[in-house]
């Protein structure tokens, strides 16, 4: 029954679409999901999805749109070297989105999305020297696993994204942008989302436990790692029957507030 539901669900979302088409109605719901989450700032910030095929072109938003406006449709395709592929919206993209995002898919063949936000919570524990802190279940899915990139300013110079990259390394798929917000990467666009809503949760989290005053309780490292190792475990035994459950649940909420975002 469940797996004749998602399928039945999966055919009204993409009916007989190409993979670019399918990769750029998941890459408008997780700018819309992100508005309606409450996890975006006015027209800025970035997702990115590299176009199925290729290494050196991907998908972003238009500059000047808010999250909530972004549809199938209107995505900006761009290259490597910041050229304009196309442009339906006739915007163009945000140099700043342009710089960490080409960075991130030159040097990141495995990564299919790479999410950015400016939050409160994210940027308040960006702007701290200890992190994320492993204080609770949410916070012990990115135990050891988050990277750092420290502040130079806006990310207009191009030169920045050697450094970016040498930070990131090789197989990371959480960064703190030191002072600046938060970045998760993906294999696929709904992992890139789950991931940075699980992250801002925890930041969330954190805030209000150190804000309260009261006295946290340890977690000993063995079972910070072992609970690490069941997340990763549970991810794999979401894909069911060759769907993620929980993308499919946000696509199913979005369905009702905003359905636009397939257009």
């Amino acid at each position: 029954m469940e797996t004749a539901a998602n399928q039945d669900f999966v055919n009204k979302i993409y009916p007989g679409l190409s993979a670019e088409q399918r990769m750029r109605i998941d890459l408008a719901a997780t700018y819309n999901l992100l508005e309606h989450f409450g996890m975006s700032d006015s027209i800025y910030t970035h997702i990115s999805a590299r176009l199925p095929g290729v290494h050196d072109r991907f998908l972003i938003n238009p500059y000047g749109t808010r999250f909530g406006e972004v549809t199938a449709s209107n995505l900006v395709t761009i290259d490597l070297d910041g050229k304009v592929l196309e442009d339906p919206f006739g915007m163009g993209a945000n140099p700043a989105g342009f710089t960490i995002h080409s960075a991130v898919h030159a040097a990141r063949p495995d990564v299919q999305c790479a999410l950015h936000t400016h939050t409160v919570a994210g940027v308040a524990i960006s702007s701290t020297q200890e992190g994320i802190l492993p204080i609770n279940q949410w916070s012990l899915q990115f135990y050891e696993g988050v990277t750092r990139h420290k502040y130079e300013g806006i990310a207009l110079d191009l030169a920045e994204r050697e450094r970016l990259v040498q930070d990131l390394g090789p197989t990371s798929k959480v960064m703190i942008l030191e002072n600046h917000g938060l970045m998760t990467l993906g294999d696929t666009i709904g992992e890139a989302f789950t991931l940075m809503y699980n992250l801002e949760r925890t930041c969330q989290t954190q805030l209000a436990v150190l804000s309260s005053g009261l006295t946290i309780t340890p977690v000993a490292p063995e079972v910070c790692q072992r609970t690490c190792g069941q997340y990763k475990q549970f991810s794999e035994l979401s894909q069911r029957n060759g769907f993620h459950a929980e993308w499919l649940a946000y696509l199913r909420l979005l369905e009702k507030v905003a359905p636009h975002y397939r257009t």
